[in-house]
């Protein structure tokens, strides 16, 4: 998960953590929130150590010692779950990843108060390669009263939520919002992993073969749902894992993104 991002004051970026990413962004405001319907697959994991997610960052503070983020969406990681299941999953951190948060309930910081769904629950059925395909709704809004940050599921599903004395950045709003993919590539006998982002395949195979975030808002601070302004996209290595977004009047702002990982082009 940790990173830097490269913008227009640091174009650094680090791949020192061996994570690599397909994503959208915005930055340069006041976020209280972001909003996204993404599809669902079960991305084929080369080793247990290494994993696929799919998910929304609310970010505030610097990528540096002191990250403060908030994160939700699918997963696939053998270490932590002991299987290959694509599972819902909530993530924080106050710290860029070194001493705070954890994934779910591993440890005191998320608040669940529904309890008809499990966070790490399997979800299913996932997306098939030119078949159905299956997506799940995630919102992420700041309660600016209590000043705790909200998770919902789908169209009703209240979760539970962050409760604001975790963060020092994030107490007030978010400085940058992304949505896409993530993979560990732990270069496993010298090579790139063959673990698949998304659905594995490259976004411009489009519907129904690559995966998608469709329909990606952003929350201003009068609580209302909008158009992100200004999206960026960032990937370590475009011939690995790729982005591509894209806009019309039934999916609002949305992108493609993945990859296999692995591949001629991406030894």
């Amino acid at each position: 998960m940790p990173r830097n991002i490269p913008s227009s004051a640091d174009p650094d970026i680090d791949n020192e953590s061996g994570h690599q990413h397909a994503i959208a962004y915005v930055e340069g405001d006041r976020y209280y929130g972001a909003k996204a319907t993404m599809n669902v697959w079960e991305p084929k994991i080369q080793q247990s150590n290494e994993f696929s997610l799919s998910q929304i960052w609310i970010l505030g503070g610097s990528f540096g010692q002191d990250l403060n983020s908030i994160e939700a969406g699918w997963q696939v990681s053998p270490d932590l779950y002991g299987d290959n299941n694509t599972r819902l999953f909530t993530y924080w951190t106050s710290d860029a990843y070194q001493a705070t948060g954890c994934y779910n309930l591993l440890c005191s910081g998320f608040i669940q108060i529904n309890n008809n769904i499990a966070m790490g629950a399997s979800i299913s059925p996932v997306s098939a390669f030119r078949n159905s395909q299956y997506d799940i709704s995630i919102l992420i809004w700041k309660d600016q009263k209590e000043g705790n940050w909200w998770m919902q599921f789908g169209n009703g599903y209240v979760l539970g939520y962050w409760p604001s004395f975790l963060f020092s950045y994030l107490a007030d709003s978010a400085s940058m919002i992304e949505w896409g993919g993530e993979v560990v590539n732990s270069e496993p006998d010298g090579h790139h992993t063959t673990t698949q982002m998304g659905s594995g395949r490259f976004p411009e195979e489009g519907f129904g073969k690559s995966s998608y975030f469709r329909n990606i808002q952003v929350v201003d601070k009068e609580n209302n749902l909008k158009s992100p302004k200004d999206l960026g996209t960032f990937t370590e290595q475009s011939n690995c894992y790729d982005v591509q977004t894209g806009s019309n009047s039934d999916w609002g702002h949305y992108f493609y993104y993945g990859g296999p990982g692995k591949n001629p082009n991406c030894p």
